[in-house]
């Protein structure tokens, strides 16, 4: 004995056993898709005990899950989840986008809740092989993609507030649609006074499920108020956090011509977004002439700082105001057009097309990038 403690199995790709269903569901027309209702033949599952380590990754028919009533995922509310695409090109390739960034995260949000972290490459290896086995599901047509959901979840059947002992990592896989089927439509916001979504110290920048159940019935209260989605604003200054479940941008004219794209900064209350990180690159990249994003201004500046509702509002009234976006897996980039802030809408300049002159080319080269018609090492070849 050397009094060191012996290092837990961590997840390893080479161990995983896969059974094939018996039973493969018949694939529904891609026209018949609503988002998150339909699932795929197979899910990825690797259990966790804190004495034994990760356990045997398993590539099973998709089913039901059994737990007990105790289990803690259901008392407190340990429970993490991550989403991303895996795309179809024309010639049949199918990739991930950014997997790495979400296994990144996913081990961030479970140290966050005193869960159990994991190889983030061997996950991705194990997803891979699961979107291979189903990759006929992702329908063949542009605009359509299957959305894997890896999730966290504590098993441990016992009352008590503690790290949980047992864990369950699962994946399972949904072909969805474009977010947009019949084209860009803004949507409208709602400045929410009433409610926070997120505080200094707090789980703001995690994507834990107790974030996203805080926050429907401020959903609730805005669609009643006859907005498609709140906007979460923080402070006695109002400052914008986010959109929904969505990081936001706003776009403002400057004095000297160009144009600032501007996102709040990570401060701990904010989702670190793929989409995000993705979009910020993308311009910093066109603004440094590295890259070149078609039909994207020169004169850009790309900016993470504080932006409050008064300087957006203010810069509506000038004329100064560009545009306002929001960006996340689901939507990829989400135009607004108004938002309902104090009693009264500040109207957001949107093109014909619904979208804006920096988000419009921003949307075209990321969704190259994702669908394969644009080669970038972003695009992780399943």
């Amino acid at each position: 004995m050397t009094g060191e403690l012996a290092k837990l199995p961590d997840i390893e790709p080479s161990l995983v056993q896969v059974t094939k269903t018996d039973s493969p569901k018949q694939v529904p027309p891609p026209s018949n898709l609503v988002f998150g209702h339909t699932f795929t033949d197979h899910m990825l599952t690797v259990p966790w005990q804190m004495l034994e380590g990760w356990g045997t990754p398993k590539i099973q028919p998709f089913s039901n899950i059994s737990l007990s009533p105790s289990a803690t995922v259901f008392h407190y509310a340990h429970c993490l989840f991550e989403g991303l695409k895996a795309y179809r090109d024309t010639n049949g390739k199918v990739t991930m986008f950014r997997p790495d960034m979400n296994m990144k995260r996913m081990n961030n949000t479970a140290q966050r809740v005193a869960m159990p972290g994991f190889n983030g490459d061997a996950m991705v290896e194990l997803m891979k092989q699961l979107v291979r086995l189903d990759k006929h599901w992702i329908p063949d047509q542009p605009g359509y993609s299957l959305y894997i959901r890896p999730t966290m979840i504590g098993t441990q059947p016992a009352l008590g507030i503690a790290p949980p002992k047992e864990v369950l990592l699962f994946v399972i896989c949904s072909p969805v649609g474009p977010y947009y089927p019949q084209g860009f439509k803004p949507v409208a916001l709602y400045g929410t006074t009433e409610y926070v979504r997120a505080a200094p110290g707090g789980i703001g920048a995690y994507k834990l499920g107790a974030n996203y159940a805080a926050g429907v019935a401020a959903q609730k209260a805005a669609a009643a108020k006859g907005y498609v989605q709140n906007l979460w604003l923080h402070g006695p200054e109002h400052h914008i956090t986010e959109v929904g479940t969505m990081n936001a941008f706003v776009v403002f004219k400057k004095a000297d011509g160009t144009t600032e794209l501007v996102t709040p900064p990570l401060d701990g209350m904010i989702l670190p977004g793929v989409t995000r990180d993705s979009v910020l690159t993308l311009a910093r990249e066109h603004a440094a002439g590295h890259i070149n994003v078609p039909e994207l201004t020169n004169k850009l500046v790309v900016s993470e700082r504080p932006v409050t509702m008064g300087e957006v509002k203010e810069a509506a009234r000038k004329g100064n105001l560009v545009e306002f976006f929001g960006t996340g897996t689901a939507a990829v980039i989400s135009p607004v057009d108004r938002i309902g802030y104090l009693g009264e809408d500040v109207q957001i300049p949107t093109g014909p097309d619904g979208m804006g002159p920096v988000s419009r080319p921003l949307w075209k080269q990321l969704t190259g990038i994702q669908t394969g018609a644009i080669p970038h090492p972003w695009a992780v070849e399943v």
